[in-house]
Order: C-alpha cells, then structure tokens, then sequence
C-alpha cells in the first residue's frame, strides 16, 4: 500500500524560469541513471527479496527514489513555469517565443512543445523512459554491486548538473538529491557485505584454472602493470601466451551430429559454394560506363 504525502520530500525553491535547464534536468527524471530507473529497480528487487533485514531496506529506498522523482519533476516544471502559459496562450510574437524556449541552443522546445511544459518520462535528448533501465537479475550479491553502481552513477549525473546553474535554489536541492545518493550507496555497500562470503556472486565458484589468470590481449605502447593485472594473486599471460588458448585445446569450435544431420548440411555447403576460378560479372560492372572492362568479361 502506498500513501502520498503533499508535501515534498525537500523544498524546491527556483529562482527563475529556465526551459534549457529544464530540459537537462530531465536527465534525472526519466534517463537511465534517473530517480524512476532506480525507485522501479529497488522495487523490483525487494518484492523478491527473502531476506527481512533487506527486504526492508529495499522497500524503504524505493520508496524514497519515488519521492526524490517528485522533487526533480516539480524542479522541472517550476523552470518551465514561465514558458508554458506563454506558449499556451500565444501572448508572444511566434519568433520572440520559438527564441525564448530554444535560447543558447537548447532542446527545451520539445518538452515545451510536444509535452506543455511538464515532466515528461523521457531523457535530456527526449528519449522516451525504458524498463530496459531496470537491471535486476534476483541474486543478493550482484544486484547489490549493481546498486551500489547506480547510485554513484546518479550522483555524478547530480554533480554535473550542479554546475550547470546558478540557481541557488535548484543547487540546493539538487545537491541535497546528489547527498541521499552518497546515503543510498552506503546502505547497499553495508547490505553487500553482511553477506559472507559475497563473491564471486552466486554459488558456484569458478573454475580456479581460470579465476586467477590475466590475460595481456591488449600489447604494445603504453602497456601498464598494478594490483589488478600484475602480482602474487595473479598469473600473467603475455604475448604468444596470451593468443594460446588457456584450456590446452586447439580453439576450434566443434559439434558432434548424426549421420543425417551431416548429409543435409553437406548438401547445404555444395549448393551455397563459392567459385574459386573466374571472375563473375556484377550488376554494378553491367551498369558501368566503361566499355573495356565489360569487353573482358566473356
């Protein structure tokens, strides 16, 4: 059950109308890295999950993405304010408004146009909302990985959004958004690892012929060496090493068929077979101009 309090999570205070930054911010509203990406993936994972303790957690954060969605949509809709009752009511001459809401080159005519100056579900570039976003697969340790992946995402997208603005007011909440991701990382990184052991994720280990092994595939100028190719823990494969293949086998694919199986493919290979001898004439050689070279052809 869900209960909608008016009031939103954190004030938003916007100086000014601004339909360009208004349309960046949807970036975080209905984009990949966005607050409905991550209420629906928090979701998602916790009506699954069997463990109390994240279970609750889940549920809790989800929850807060939903109310962190309403902040940035009313961000959003405040810095469209000033356009939207102007391109409604046609006050403007038709060329002082089309330049007001495409100033300095922005895209905002398409959320002022297409969507009348609302939230849209739809990224910065006007890309519509995909649950194609939602990443959760139902294993603990690897969703929370992804978690912990997303919420540092969100916080950058946050940070770049800041210093688009001098908004007082819309860097405040912004920033106050961007903290609660710093939060939100927190509890899937202490969630993450009160499970012991939490890697490799899942059950099954690896196979420990492979699990240390670096392959160097990437040779030559600029090569580099540290903690996460190089040293006790790893067993490095560089050059003609690194092109062997790592089981001992000869790198072939292979496929063991029946008899009848074989005599249809064999029957496939001879009818679909390329000449080796000759030099077929093409449609684009029959179109030319060049009357020598269709002469060669007999």
């Amino acid at each position: 059950m869900f209960a909608h309090n008016k009031r939103l999570q954190y004030t938003v205070r916007v100086a000014g109308p601004n339909p360009g930054l208004a349309n960046l911010m949807l970036e975080q509203f209905g984009g990949p890295q966005g607050e409905l990406a991550a209420a629906c993936r928090y979701f998602t994972q916790a009506i699954a999950e069997d463990d109390p303790g994240r279970k609750d957690m889940l549920f809790d954060i989800a929850t807060e993405e939903l109310s962190h969605l309403e902040v940035i949509g009313n961000i959003v809709v405040m810095l469209n304010k000033g356009a939207k009752g102007k391109l409604a009511e046609g006050v403007e001459e038709e060329g002082t408004l089309y330049k007001e809401i495409t100033g300095a080159g922005n895209d905002s005519h398409i959320t002022q146009v297409l969507y009348g100056a609302g939230a849209p579900l739809v990224n910065s570039a006007g890309v519509p909302w995909t649950s194609a976003y939602v990443d959760t697969i139902g294993e603990p340790t690897a969703d929370l990985r992804s978690n912990i992946a997303a919420e540092a995402r969100a916080k950058i997208v946050y940070e770049r959004l800041i210093n688009l603005t001098d908004d007082p007011g819309v860097k405040e909440a912004l920033g106050f958004l961007m903290t609660r991701e710093i939060a939100h990382q927190k509890s899937f990184e202490k969630a993450l690892y009160s499970i012991r052991p939490n890697f490799p994720p899942g059950k099954l280990p690896g196979d420990p012929r492979f699990s240390k092994v670096y392959v160097n595939l990437s040779q030559g100028l600029g090569e580099q060496t540290g903690p996460w190719n190089d040293g006790e823990q790893w067993e490095r494969l560089d050059g003609a090493d690194a092109l062997t293949p790592v089981d001992g086998g000869d790198g072939q694919a292979s496929v063991e068929l029946s008899d009848d199986d074989q005599a249809v493919l064999d029957q496939l290979a001879a009818r679909t077979a390329s000449a080796q001898d000759g030099e077929p004439l093409t449609g684009a050689e029959i179109g030319s101009a060049d009357a020598d070279l269709k002469a060669k052809r007999p």
